[in-house]
């Protein structure tokens, strides 16, 4: 019995550019944040194979991907983009899923550091 050729699920987020660096994905992996069908993972060395569909947080996103191919490299974000298929695209900023950051605090020209009083004030601000 010969099963399917796999990869590593942290290698594969690494080639399909979701994470910038392989120890970003397995802290994902081992953080438990991470769904390969449905079931939970938490080691990174759980092996990913085509058809394979992962939901994992991304950001103020939740996002839901099939693997299509197992990349052998990690290449530009044109070919990284053909080793998946978005299921659940992220929604635009417009239809309101994320609220807009607020605006830095700005300052007139000339005023100086903030005294500590200010800076408290501001920090309280930049909260709520």
């Amino acid at each position: 019995m010969v099963s399917e050729p796999g990869l590593r699920i942290d290698k594969w987020l690494w080639h399909a550019r979701f994470f910038k660096s392989r120890s970003i994905a397995q802290r994902l992996c081992g953080g438990g944040r991470l769904r390969l069908n449905g079931k939970r993972v938490t080691k990174a060395h759980v092996m990913v194979r085509p058809g394979d569909v992962l939901t994992f947080p991304k950001g103020p996103h939740v996002r839901v991907v099939r693997v299509a191919v197992l990349g052998v490299r990690r290449g530009p974000a044109t070919e990284a983009a053909t080793l998946y298929e978005d299921l659940a695209p992220p929604r635009s900023t417009k239809s309101g899923a994320v609220p807009p950051a607020p605006a830095p605090a700005r300052r007139d020209s000339g005023a100086g550091r903030p005294t500590k009083t200010e800076r408290r004030a501001t920090d309280r601000l930049n909260r709520r």
